[in-house]
């Protein structure tokens, strides 16, 4: 799978995500996804929730997947409200 993909599911399980999907091999990827949804839950869970949008892929065509996940406060922040 291609990272174009990979972000098109991520973005359909979220509500307005900002989500950038990088990967050198199409087989190990590297995600930010910034959501509303995640505001009030902790890190595994946010990771949990990625991983619900990519269902059975994970493990299977996506091999390894690296997340960053954060609020839109949190992404503010880190980039100093860009």
């Amino acid at each position: 799978m291609n990272p174009a993909e990979i972000a098109q599911l991520i973005e359909a399980g979220f509500d307005a995500a900002i989500v950038k999907v990088e990967s050198e091999d199409n087989t190990h990827y590297g995600a930010l996804v910034v959501a509303k949804e995640f505001d009030g839950v902790r890190p595994l869970a946010r990771h949990q929730m990625v991983y619900k949008c990519l269902g059975t892929l994970m493990g299977n065509e996506i091999h390894a997947m690296s997340i960053k996940a954060l609020t839109p406060d949190e992404w503010r922040a880190q980039t100093g409200g860009a």
